[in-house]
């Protein structure tokens, strides 16, 4: 043994010492050179804005999973972290800055601007970095990457000549999703659609040289009548196909405009008649185009009113000029009514904010390698998990759009693209632009040109995707690519399926002819316990640093993934009544009482002394053949559990073979050979079990619980000094027995346990429970007569019990409880124990109660209006109540029975 195992668990002392150790030992680093099979798994890259939350946990504690089983697995492991510049996110928060200091980056200037922004990334960028180090996370850290690195950087801009030289990239004037917060177009993948509860304003427009004839028309969106340049009817509707053709006059600014058909109205919708807005609505937008509408741009980039609205709007807020327009069309008499209206809005992921819809110049990509993508993920060769998500991601590959690349910020990687001075306003305001019409006046290159005084540079910055879409491949060195690439492993959830993975999957078959990766894992959303997205904004979300500074980082990555099945949403339980309060989360302490009782019991052998000793098969107890087959059996079902990416399942797995069928039962039947009596033999004997079980257990738990397995694998001595997390799974099972011997004895010692739980609850139901000189009789059944009595001294001590007498057909006498077992009948004497009298009442009253709430609960079961209105939750819970009360009438009954 080494090193004394403290009294109490502190992972404090604990995790920080086992990270450094493994840091200063380069035992993280994953070595290009290596002859051992390769395992490589990218990490996502957080923002570089970001902090650790819950949804991090889970995702990183599952790739630490992989990577270190892998490495257990003897395959050379590299992980490779990094962060992302998150494009509209770090832009924001430096212009926050700025505006506390009373400063906006126009006034400062682009390059200020960018300065004080990688002052900002050097300081705060690296916050999130640290943090996945707390959890334990065995990045390679010496490979750590940042999308805007210069190298990185240098890929991406040859990624867009590459695009625009092949003429996937092309720019032009469309409509896009806009950002009035963030100030930049926006991905429809960056746009998220909320239902919200809006308001239709039911309004009309007179008809031109009528007095009294009037078109009535509902919109969610007045504030932008003054853009309308036309109004639509469907051809076939017959309420308005004399109009077809005529004018109705535009309320503010006053104007005429025409009365147009096009099968795009839904005659069913609203009155059936359209505002036609094509600048403010891609539908509209399309009509225009197809009836060649003019295009009224009333919005300002930021979501205020321009001059075009008129004097009254100009300047006014997008929302408040809702309001003012339709108090001014109900001043004119022109507003009919207004009614409540669910309808799906466009909300900035970044910004937060409701997009416009703009006609602005963009940068666009046709998607590459489309139905290559496709292909792999149908046939297979990458495999999604769970399987579902392939249906998702097909169908967005079937209906794929171009995607807007080009963003309106200064944070980003800058287009490559450069205009020559004497050309530049022409060229870029030209919608068709490439170089046989730009001539030399265009420049698209890595490189600026020559003479970077007579050109200039492109506005926009790239997409931040545009960048993390090279990230399985461009993170890595030739020598490293050579190695680790293709990927092994992909972790990541379902939301950025179309973001990022789709897009990895492209750019993968493009840039290098083969997939980035084999397998993609989709994770679970965290949800609180009513069932919402973890948020901060709902202050429902408890900071995880603060879970491992109260718990552990173990107890939290083992909690987390015993509660996040493959796929399905998690419950995540936080009690605290606010964000001020300290973390009360009964899941992640279930997690640290693992911990301990791992600690504890780890500590009990090192206590009882003796070295680590070799297993001598032919000495073995029924209770030690029945552990380690156990023992072999969890590392089987663990190993298909990795195959199948069933994290949840084999955490549930190493939960209930360590705390039910090593602590309750193995130990427990262990503990009469370690007594100042005990035969040396079984001592060393029992000994020898306990280490090899410990020994193996700690490394199948390794994975998920890394820092406190390495610490008891140190302090017991074993692996001969050597760091758990770079042993080598054993490739031979612990025990060294006939299968249908294994059985027998597993049999017999589940025999013995079972006995075990009926005769405790039988002390319990009489309150005997704490005494330990009790006697029980045993009239044996026939197929455990011959081997029963060799065990009589552990079932004693598993029982508490001062006497187990076997008595075939033991005569049952007045006062005495029975009760049936696998090794036959067996009784509990109670005279001299409890006083009858006194018991009869107690069970009597109890009976008493138990069949009032069975009569109430069966009551409501049979009132048809509680079981068809009720929840369902609510009925078959009551349901089950029926079914453990009529379970403990039946308890009560045979406990009276006995004491007849």
């Amino acid at each position: 043994m080494s090193a004394e195992i403290p009294k109490a668990y502190d992972p404090s002392q604990v995790e920080d010492r086992w990270f450094a150790r493994w840091t200063g030992d380069d035992a993280f680093h994953g070595d290009a050179a290596s002859e051992k099979p390769p395992y490589s798994i990218v990490i996502p890259p957080p923002n570089v804005t970001g902090v650790l939350t819950l949804g991090h946990v889970l995702n990183n504690t599952i790739q630490d999973i992989l990577a270190r089983r892998a490495r257990q697995e003897g395959k050379e492991v590299m992980w490779l972290p990094g962060t992302d510049h998150a494009g509209i996110a770090t832009q924001s928060k430096v212009v926050k800055a700025l505006a506390e200091e009373g400063k906006s980056r126009r006034e400062i200037g682009r390059e200020k601007f960018l300065e004080r922004a990688w002052e900002w990334k050097e300081k705060h960028g690296g916050i999130i970095i640290q943090q996945l180090k707390k959890l334990g996370c065995s990045c390679d850290w010496g490979r750590e990457r940042f999308t805007m690195d210069e190298g990185y950087s240098r890929q991406v801009q040859d990624c867009f000549v590459h695009f625009f030289n092949s003429g996937h990239i092309y720019r032009g004037k469309r409509m896009v999703n806009w950002c009035p917060a963030s100030l930049t177009a926006l991905s429809d993948e960056e746009v998220i659609m909320t239902p919200k509860q809006s308001k239709l304003f039911y309004m009309r427009y007179r008809v031109a040289g009528e007095e009294d004839e009037f078109l009535e028309i509902a919109t969610t969106r007045p504030e932008t009548l003054m853009g309308d340049s036309a109004v639509a009817v469907n051809p076939d509707d017959p309420r308005y196909k004399h109009l077809v053709g005529k004018h109705v006059i535009r309320p503010f600014p006053e104007a005429e405009i025409p009365i147009i058909a096009d099968e795009h109205i839904d005659p069913e919708f609203g009155t059936g008649v359209l505002k036609v807005t094509p600048a403010h609505d891609k539908a509209d937008f399309e009509i225009g185009l197809r009836n060649d509408l003019e295009i009224i741009d009333v919005l300002n980039p930021d979501g205020t009113l321009n001059a075009l609205a008129g004097e009254e709007f100009d300047g006014m807020d997008r929302f408040e000029a809702r309001r003012r327009a339709a108090e001014k069309l109900d001043e004119m008499g022109l507003l009919i009514r207004v009614e409540e209206h669910e309808n799906k809005v466009g909300i900035s992921e970044r910004g937060g904010v409701p997009i416009e819809p703009r006609i602005s110049m963009q940068w666009f990509l046709r998607y590459p390698k489309v139905e290559e993508s496709t292909r792999a993920v149908a046939e297979r060769e990458i495999k999604f998990r769970p399987e579902r998500w392939a249906k998702t991601y097909a169908h967005w590959m079937e209906n794929i759009q171009d995607w807007c690349i080009s963003r309106q910020l200064w944070w980003g990687h800058r287009i490559p693209v450069w205009y020559r001075k004497d050309r530049a306003e022409e060229l870029q305001g030209a919608e068709s632009l490439d170089k046989e019409t730009a001539g030399d006046a265009l420049h698209v290159g890595v490189d600026p040109p020559a003479d970077p005084g007579n050109w200039v540079q492109d506005d926009d910055v790239l997409d931040t995707w545009f960048s993390s879409w090279l990230w399985p491949f461009a993170t890595m060195d030739e020598d490293t690519r050579m190695k680790f690439y293709p990927t092994s492993d992909l972790v990541t959830g379902p939301d950025i399926i179309f973001f990022w993975v789709a897009r990895m999957i492209m750019a993968g078959y493009e840039f290098t002819g083969e997939r980035p990766f084999a397998n993609v894992f989709f994770t679970s959303i965290i949800r609180d316990k009513l069932g919402r997205k973890m948020s901060k904004s709902l202050g429902n979300s408890p900071d995880p640093l603060d879970l491992i500074a109260k718990y552990g980082a173990d107890a939290l990555r083992f909690s987390i993934m015993r509660i996040a099945p493959s796929g399905s949403d998690v419950r995540f339980i936080d009690n605290r009544k606010s964000e001020d309060e300290e973390s009360d989360c009964p899941q992640v302490e279930e997690g640290r009482n693992f911990a301990n009782k791992l600690w504890n019991a780890c500590r009990f052998r090192q206590m009882v002394g003796g070295g680590v000793g070799e297993i001598d098969p032919g000495s073995l107890s029924i209770y030690d053949i029945d552990i380690l087959a156990k023992l072999d059996a969890l590392a089987a079902d663990l190993e298909r559990g990795y195959e199948s990416y069933k994290f949840q399942e084999i955490a549930g797995k190493l939960y209930e073979f360590f705390w039910s069928h090593y602590c309750d039962w193995y130990l427990e039947s262990a503990k009469r050979h370690f007594r100042d009596d005990a035969d040396p033999a079984a001592r060393g004997r029992t000994l020898a079990v306990i280490d090899t079980v410990l020994a193996r257990y700690l490394q199948l738990l390794h994975p998920y619980m890394p820092h406190i397995t390495e610490e008891l694998w140190e302090k017991l001595g074993f692996g001969d000094g050597g760091l758990l997390m770079l042993a080598e799974l054993p490739p031979t099972a612990a025990l060294d027995r006939q299968a249908g011997e294994a059985r027998e004895a597993g049999a017999r010692a589940e025999a013995v346990f079972a006995a075990t739980t009926g005769a405790r609850h039988v002390k319990a139901q009489y309150h005997l429970a704490s005494k330990r000189d009790v006697r029980f009789v045993l009239d044996p059944a026939e197929e455990a007569a011959g081997w029963v009595e060799a065990e009589l001294d552990t079932l004693k001590a598993l029982v508490g019990a001062g006497e187990i007498e076997v008595s075939p057909g033991f005569d049952q006498q007045k006062g005495t409880a029975s009760f049936l077992t696998p090794l036959g009948k067996m009784y509990l004497p109670l005279e001299g124990l409890i006083d009858a009298d006194a018991e009869r009442a107690r069970i009597g009253k109890e009976l008493g109660k138990v069949e009032k709430d069975l009569k109430s609960v069966a009551a409501k079961l049979a009132n048809s209006k509680f079981t068809e209105n009720a929840p369902k939750e609510i009925v078959e819970e009551n349901r089950a109540r029926r079914e453990a009360l009529k379970a403990k009438v039946e308890q009560l009954n045979a406990m009276l029975e006995n004491l007849a």
